[in-house]
């Protein structure tokens, strides 16, 4: 950790990574009692540290209830989306022939997802495919990008915990994330952008399926 960070600093960054790695679902409540004892924390620090998850779109207050992890909807999938295009589809037409380490991560997170699947732990499986989309917009080389398409990933996986089947939505990708990677490797930038653009084509279309019946109150 960055001892330049303060601990509202380190708490944000420990939620948000709770709520990436599928450990806080969306509905479920903060309760600043219980985090003030576990991050032995005061109250104005652990305040801090939800005011500013709110301001990531990760939380939201209801009243009455307190702090809650929030539920995305139908037009937030929409923006994600159009966020993902915008970077990843940048990162893959910028980019370079991969370097041995930038596959060499992209690889560690297939395996990771790999093993997640065959233990059918979709939620994990979810989280290791965004990070091999993370070090996608890595090839940025942007550390801005890095930390805002890390938030664009934790409200990805808040939408991930809402689907219905998240079996059914997670089957699909690991083959294709694959693919993306062996086409950079190769260096056809545009093959892998193509694969890549109907993948998130795909993944959204899939996604407002599964959300659409819940959408309309």
């Amino acid at each position: 950790m960055n001892s330049g960070l303060s601990l509202a600093d380190h708490i944000t960054l420990e939620l948000r990574a709770d709520i990436i790695g599928g450990r806080l679902l969306p509905g479920m409540a903060l309760v600043e009692n219980d985090l003030v004892s576990a991050y032995n924390a005061s109250r104005n620090t652990i305040r801090e540290a939800l005011h500013r998850l709110g301001q990531e779109g990760l939380t939201r207050y209801v009243r009455n209830k307190g702090v809650m992890v929030r539920r995305l909807g139908v037009d937030d999938v929409r923006d994600l989306f159009k966020v993902r295009r915008t970077l990843e589809l940048q990162a893959i037409s910028a980019s370079q022939p991969l370097r041995e380490y930038q596959s060499d991560r992209m690889l560690e997170a297939l395996e990771a997802t790999e093993l997640a699947r065959e233990r059918e732990d979709w939620r994990a499986v979810g989280t290791h495919s965004l990070a091999f989309h993370q070090h996608i917009v890595g090839l940025l080389r942007s550390p801005l990008f890095d930390e805002f398409f890390t938030n664009v990933v934790a409200q990805l996986r808040l939408v991930f915990c809402t689907a219905p089947d998240e079996s059914r939505f997670q089957a699909p990708w690991l083959a294709r994330d694959r693919q993306i990677h062996d086409l950079l490797t190769d260096g056809d930038k545009r093959a892998a952008g193509d694969a890549m653009s109907l993948y998130l084509d795909d993944s959204e279309h899939l996604l407002l399926q599964m959300l659409a019946p819940s959408s309309h109150h």
